[in-house]
């Protein structure tokens, strides 16, 4: 049988806006038969908050506080709640609705979640994928707005702490799912970050999200690298996939139309901030 071919995509460390830009500008090319299906790995420079699609609004994260560290905010396309990229391992899966993923959404997550599982498990991680009723409520505004407090359905979980967060976005016959797996969390930046409330103890607010929350050097005694984790998640796709890699960045025309992207839309705090109307 044929192995159908994908693009595996690295880029250097970039911006918010522009790492979730470049992400539209693939969908779009693979959803116009442009490009093969892509895996992209990526990282972020500064540290950014991303928000969930449906998260629009001041209420869901501390923009002074994002300020004053140089964390950059931005809008995913995707669903789920807000995530701080900060020491991780970022991806985006970006395919049609065939071959490997001929099977419906909850299969997607499964699929990549086979993968995500393979590579936690070579750094002695003991996770497992969460089942068919994972997911808790919180009466605590940080953790009900916070990605990585409650692991949905085919999410990555080690010693009951949701440690791999997923969202998709699906458009006609195409989908992309964001995701990250998290080196090392600062809980109190986390915190401070998505907490609007000025009153509330941050020592408590980080304690509590600790109760849920984890990372892959949490769970270790020698501490790996991003490049080791990156490398690995590289290995694991290769691995469990039938399809063939083609390892490269982004092509020029690609940056650019990301570039325009960023700038016209992600950019702009009336795209991520501002109530929906």
């Amino acid at each position: 049988m044929e192995r159908s071919l994908w693009r595996m995509i690295k880029t250097d460390p970039l911006p918010g806006a522009l790492n979730m830009a470049l992400d539209e500008v693939l969908l779009d090319s693979v959803q116009a038969g442009t490009s093969p299906p892509v895996v992209r790995l990526y990282r972020w420079q500064p540290q950014t908050v991303t928000l969930g699609y449906s998260q629009r609004g001041v209420g869901q994260v501390n923009p002074a506080f994002c300020k004053a560290e140089g964390i950059d905010i931005v809008r995913r396309l995707t669903g789920g709640r807000a995530v701080l990229h900060d020491q991780e391992v970022t991806y985006s899966v970006i395919s049609r609705q065939e071959g490997i993923f001929s099977f419906g959404i909850l299969e997607n997550y499964r699929t990549i979640a086979a993968v995500l599982l393979h590579c936690l498990k070579r750094f002695g991680l003991n996770a497992e994928i969460a089942g068919r009723h994972a997911g808790t409520t919180s009466d605590s505004k940080v953790e009900q707005s916070a990605c990585f407090t409650a692991p949905a359905q085919f999410e990555i979980t080690c010693s009951g702490k949701k440690i791999c967060g997923s969202s998709q976005k699906r458009e006609q016959d195409c989908f992309l799912q964001h995701g990250s797996i998290p080196i090392n969390i600062d809980l109190h930046k986390l915190f401070c970050a998505l907490n609007n409330d000025m009153s509330a103890c941050v020592e408590t607010g980080a304690a509590r999200l600790g109760e849920k929350v984890g990372w892959v050097n949490l769970f270790r005694q020698n501490p790996c690298t991003i490049d080791e984790v990156e490398l690995q998640l590289m290995s694991s796709f290769a691995l469990l996939w039938p399809v063939s890699f083609i390892v490269e960045g982004p092509t020029e025309d690609e940056l650019e139309q990301a570039r325009q992207l960023a700038k016209n839309k992600y950019e702009h705090s009336d795209w991520h901030l501002m109530e929906h109307k």
